[in-house]
């Protein structure tokens, strides 16, 4: 079986596992115990943060037979195994950068009005939607403003600044946030553990996980660049700065000491073997 990399391996399942995004899970957790839905949602966020997570758990949810009382979705139910295969009629997910025209946007509203072919609903997850040109977006509004009763619109992007003020206004809106530093340590300190991960110094999780940017894919990705570049799954400091391009961690605390210090010799010193390495 081939490799995969950890971002796609741990990708949230439950609404439970999705990290640093509370306020919006709670929220969509709520709308489905109370069946209480909107027609139309925006996931707006920086990369990697879990846009398009949040949307398909979301869907996942939705058409779920069997709901957890949370509003988890069961994993196991007919609906649930083939949104999770990709082979839901009920499901469906568009890429806005590639399907952003006036015609694409036109089918999918021509389909649109066929029900389900089980379950009360049908959802259609259109990622990247800052993509569609603005032909397409008018030729939306009006499905957006009132769609049938059956139909889900799931939207995420990175630039919520380029829709327009009519999509906006015909939304519920969510903005996932930059995961903080502490939750991506201790998700990363997680995934380590169960996947046989060691450090010489927990201190490097930490800086994996600044170079992140609170993104928990970057951060991932970051991590599976170290691993392809440490041996037996034990990275060490040198192991970071040189498949990163870091400066390792402990000279630039001797250097930055030496600074405060007023230590010219000691500075002179670690400043050589920085160049050096």
């Amino acid at each position: 079986m081939s490799y995969q990399v950890l971002a796609l391996m741990w990708r949230p399942k439950q609404f439970q596992d999705v990290i640093g995004q509370k306020h919006i899970t709670k929220s969509l957790q709520n709308s489905l115990v109370k069946k209480k839905l909107g027609h139309a949602y925006i996931f707006s966020g920086t990369r990697g943060v879990g846009k398009t997570t949040i949307a398909r758990i979301f869907a996942k949810s939705v058409r779920c037979e069997n709901r957890s009382p949370e509003g988890s979705p069961c994993e196991v139910c007919p609906s649930c195994l083939e949104v999770a295969s990709d082979a839901s009629m009920n499901v469906m997910e568009i890429d806005g950068a590639s399907n952003n025209s006036v015609e694409n946007i036109r089918e999918l509203i021509g389909n649109i009005h066929y029900l389900p072919t089980r379950g009360e609903y049908k959802v259609y997850i259109i990622d990247e939607v800052h993509m569609l040109s603005v032909s397409a977006f008018n030729a939306l509004l009006k499905t957006l403003e009132e769609p049938p009763k059956h139909v889900i619109f799931l939207m995420a992007t990175t630039e919520p600044e380029k829709l327009l003020g009519t999509v906006l206004s015909r939304c519920q809106r969510f903005d996932c946030r930059n995961v903080s530093l502490e939750d991506l340590t201790r998700h990363v300190q997680k995934i380590s553990q169960k996947e046989g991960i060691t450090f010489s110094d927990p201190k490097i999780i930490k800086q994996i996980c600044i170079q992140g940017k609170g993104s928990v894919r970057d951060t991932l990705s970051l991590l599976d660049q170290v691993l392809s570049f440490s041996d037996d799954n034990y990275i060490d400091e040198e192991g970071v700065a040189l498949s990163l391009g870091l400066a390792r961690l402990s000279l630039v605390k001797n250097l930055t000491s030496s600074i405060l210090e007023g230590d010219v010799k000691g500075l002179s010193v670690f400043y050589q073997k920085i160049l050096l390495e």
